[in-house]
């Protein structure tokens, strides 16, 4: 299980504001050695956490042994290589609505091979329209969970291979 994960953003506040939204927590800043992070707090019985870093912090291994090394870069990503799905207690209505306040693309999004009906929905939540949210509702789980099984996705993955 994935407890928390770390994005980056222009606006860390922001964005852990709106991840908290979403999330039905709360939003902090971040209790680390690093200025203008903040962190989005679901309080939930997982300990699910975001932590949002100033757009040029990158973290690299440490010669000193130190817990975690923050950097900055001269250059922040135009776009991020990276993404989440995340339960959440809204529905796509309430998000879509998130999003559209906050001036950020979301979208439904059917998860398929090419030709094939899809398995399962999710929302494509752009958070600032550069780093990818999915955002599954408590009416799309069911199909998700259903998926994201050994006996469902083994057979599936090797029609693939």
């Amino acid at each position: 299980m994935i407890h928390h994960v770390s994005l980056p953003a222009r606006e860390p506040q922001r964005v852990a504001a709106v991840l908290a939204e979403l999330m039905g927590g709360r939003a902090y800043p971040f209790r680390g050695p690093l200025p203008g992070a903040f962190m989005a707090l679901a309080g939930d019985a997982h300990g699910t956490l975001i932590e949002v870093y100033p757009e040029t912090t990158v973290m690299r291994p440490s010669e000193e042994g130190r817990r975690v090394p923050f950097a900055s870069t001269a250059e922040p990503a135009a776009h991020v290589g990276w993404h989440v799905n995340l339960s959440v207690a809204l529905e796509r209505e309430a998000t879509e609505r998130i999003a559209a306040r906050e001036g950020w693309q979301a979208m439904l999004y059917g998860a398929a091979p090419p030709g094939k009906p899809a398995a399962f929905h999710v929302i494509q939540f752009w958070v600032e329209n550069r780093t990818l949210v999915e955002l599954i509702t408590p009416s799309m789980l069911d199909d998700y969970l259903r998926l994201a099984r050994f006996a469902t996705f083994e057979p599936v993955a090797a029609l693939d291979l």
